[in-house]
Parts: structure tokens; C-alpha cells; sequence
């Protein structure tokens, strides 16, 4: 039998390290030309394969795929794009296993999170009913480190290190001016259930009276009085209060702080301002000068300050899915298992997507203090590891150099057009 394609897509928001995990399959499946011949990339993720879109990524140089490693975003686009299910919406998977077909394609590596794996899954069941088997792997990625099994997600690490360095300058700052000028500073960070990475703002502090002094995550409802005295006993007890809220705050009947009343492209109520929102709470109750920043896509992208661990694990779950695939092994996304802290130690697994799949992981209430507000010693335990060593880009002119790519796509085999 002769060696088939692969069709590796992005999805969903991108992060620091997703190219990390392209370089890891691209360069794994170049090993292994007699069972894969070649990896084509969806140009704008799973809309590339329902377009018939696709890059070819054997036109790409090994020193282009290798500097992927090093580039943020994400380097063949991404997209917001969810496939329903497969009776609601059959046309789609119908198209998708066309165009497999079409392009002889026998690999599918998605690359995304929650909504991400439950179309890896159905789509392993449909080609099989369509006659087209596809052996499907999921392969993780979310900032939100909200993917369940695996103990942490590729792209996690970094945006943790980059909230934690940010809150720890900012603070800093912040109380150097505090006497006269702003008594209390708000950091809004991603994370819509899951408070992942306003927890990871916590490894700023370590002393007690360290900032963050405030801690607002999704899995705490919030209570406004609570939280009002205790802004202002931290601006009593040391000067200044820094909060950190992640934009899924919300109160105990569940509505967000910050929903704005729209929508995203996966159904998703449309957050961000939870900072703002905050902020006029404080000014109006409290009286004191405050200033707000939102982190949004610089905390995602942020490849200059990169955690090495989160490196190193995005390339081995691309290395790993592709691994699996050669293997047999199908409807599987490759895990990250912890096996000691001190030192830390991981390797990869794999894992049924049926587990995976529109499952969310939320932080422990033992990673929580007891007043709700901070993280415990429990947190700082699995957190610290996970933003540790530096992986820094090489630099030109001052400015991270990132991989140019010629993004030359395959010849459309199909007639037919799809619009999505």
C-alpha cells in the first residue's frame, strides 16, 4: 500500500507555542515518507479542508519548519470554526471526507481544544461509515489549560509565565507611586470557566502582603461585598491592592461580570471589560485612583517570554500524535502525565477523545484559598514547574525572528466549491 497524506489543522485561539507542535509533526511525519507522503496544512484551519485550501508544507524548508519553533500565532491560520453534529450538520463531514478522499488523505491531526477534539472524534466515526477510514488524532492546545486527563496544556506555560512576570513588574510599579497616585491596579487575563491563568498571576506573591493581593476566578462566585472589603483592607494593611480577574468572573447565578449580551463563532457569550467593570466598582464604592489593564492577545502571543517546559511539551504532543498515528492507534490525543514535582518530570500518553471531548477541567477548590481569593500551596506546587526555563527566539535588530513560510497551496482536485 502506498504512503498516504496527512491534513494538520489549527484551531481556534491561537498561542505562543502552537507552531511548536506543527514543527513537531511536520518534521516527525518528513521522517517516515514511506507511510506518509507528504503533510498539507488547512489554510485557516478546518476551513482549508472544506475549501480545498490547503498548504503544502513539503514546499516549506526544513530551516523554515524548524524556525516554526520560535514563531508565534499561528503560522497556517487558524479558525473559530465548530463542525455540529454529525446528523445536524452531515453535509460538512460529508465535504471533509471528499476532499480526504480526493487528496488521498489518511491522517487528520487537529490541533485545537475542547470543541477541537469532539470533531477529531466524529469525524474517526463518520469516515468509517462513509468507507473512508481516517485515522484522527487530536492534538492539544489552549491557553486555558482547561483540557481534561491531561495535567496540563501546550500553550498553558507560557501565557502562565507571562501573566505571573507582568503581575509581579506591575505591582512593583504600582507601589512605588502608591503614596500619591494609584492605590489599586487590575490585571484582566483569559479564561472563561476554567481560572487557570488568573491563578498562575498568583506565583507573583510570595510572602505574605506579596501582590496579587486579589485573585478573582470564574469558579468562585463573586460576592461584591466581600470583595470590596477587601480591596480596602489591602489599601489599608499595605498601601496599594493588586487584583488580578480572570474575564469569566462571574456571580453565583452564573452571569458574567463582564457579558456584553453577543456572541463568539462557537455560540460563546462575548466577554472582555471584566477589568473595567471592576475598576468603576472600586471607584464608585471605595473612592481610591485605580488604573486597568487587559492582557488579551499579548498574553497568548507572547513567544519573547516563553516558558521552556510549555516548548519542549508542544513539540513532543506533535511528535507524539504523529507517533500514534503510525502506530494505528486512532480517536486519541496525546497527554501530558506528571510523574514527580520536585523534579519535574512528565511524558506523554494518549487518551480516548470520548474522555476529552467538551470536557472541561476547572481549578480545584483545594487550589483556592479559603477566602477565595488567592492560591494555595497546593497551586503554586503544580503551577511553578510549568513556567519554568527560558526559550528565547533568536533576535534581529532587536526584534524575534520568526519563520517566513511560502504557504503554496495543492491543486484543488474537486469541482465543486464549499461555502462555509
Amino acid at each position: 500500500m502506498s504512503a498516504m497524506n496527512a491534513f494538520y489543522a489549527q484551531s481556534g485561539g491561537v498561542t505562543a507555542v502552537i507552531n511548536a507542535t506543527a514543527c513537531g509533526v511536520i518534521e516527525t511525519a518528513r521522517k517516515h515518507p514511506n507511510k506518509i507522503a507528504n503533510v498539507y496544512a488547512g489554510s485557516n484551519g478546518i476551513i482549508g479542508a472544506l475549501t480545498e485550501n490547503m498548504i503544502d508544507t513539503s514546499k516549506e524548508s526544513a530551516a523554515a519548519i524548524a524556525a516554526l519553533m520560535h514563531t508565534p500565532g499561528g503560522a497556517f491560520g487558524s479558525a473559530r470554526y465548530k463542525l455540529k453534529g454529525i446528523e445536524e450538520n452531515r453535509a460538512e463531514y460529508e465535504r471533509l471526507i471528499e476532499v480526504f478522499k480526493a487528496h488521498d488523505i489518511g491522517y487528520f491531526f487537529y490541533n485545537g481544544g475542547n470543541d477541537s477534539m469532539d470533531t477529531a472524534h466524529k469525524v474517526s466515526q463518520i469516515s468509517k461509515k462513509l468507507g473512508f477510514p481516517v485515522t484522527c488524532l487530536g492534538v492539544p492546545k489552549t491557553v486555558d489549560n482547561d483540557l481534561p486527563v491531561t495535567d496540563c496544556c501546550p500553550g498553558f506555560g507560557s501565557v502562565a509565565k507571562y501573566v505571573a512576570v507582568s503581575t509581579q513588574e506591575a505591582a512593583m510599579d504600582v507601589a512605588s507611586m502608591a503614596e500619591t497616585s494609584t492605590k489599586v491596579f487590575i490585571l484582566e487575563v483569559m479564561g472563561r470557566h476554567a481560572g487557570w491563568i488568573a491563578a498562575a498571576g498568583g506565583l507573583a506573591g510570595k510572602e505574605p502582603g506579596d501582590a496579587p493581593h486579589i485573585i478573582l476566578f470564574p469558579e468562585i462566585p463573586f460576592k461584591k461585598r466581600d470583595f470590596l472589603k477587601k480591596v480596602r483592607r489591602c489599601v489599608n494593611d499595605y498601601g496599594y491592592c493588586v487584583i488580578v480577574v480572570s474575564e469569566g468572573a462571574q456571580y453565583a447565578n452564573g452571569k458574567f461580570l463582564a457579558d456584553q449580551g453577543t456572541r463568539d463563532a462557537f455560540g460563546h457569550a462575548q466577554l472582555g471589560g471584566v477589568a473595567s467593570v471592576v475598576a468603576t466598582m472600586v471607584r464608585d464604592n471605595l473612592g481610591f485612583k485605580y488604573h486597568y489593564a487587559i492582557a488579551d492577545y499579548l498574553q497568548r502571543s507572547a513567544r519573547h517570554i516563553a516558558s521552556d517546559t510549555d516548548v519542549k511539551q508542544a513539540y513532543a504532543v506533535g511528535k507524539a500524535a504523529v507517533e500514534y498515528a503510525l502506530q494505528g492507534k486512532t480517536a486519541v490525543m496525546p497527554v501530558i502525565k506528571r510523574v514527580s514535582d520536585k523534579p519535574y518530570r512528565w511524558k506523554i500518553e494518549s487518551a480516548p477523545l470520548g474522555r476529552i471531548a467538551n470536557k472541561e477541567k476547572m481549578v480545584p477548590r483545594r487550589y483556592i484559598t479559603k477566602d477565595g481569593f488567592g492560591i494555595t500551596a497546593a497551586a503554586r506546587r503544580y503551577l511553578e514547574p510549568l513556567i519554568k526555563g527560558e526559550n528565547y527566539p533568536p533576535y534581529i535588530n532587536g526584534l524575534p525572528k520568526t519563520a517566513k513560510l511560502k504557504k503554496r497551496l495543492v491543486k484543488p482536485k474537486l469541482g465543486t466549491k464549499f461555502v462555509v
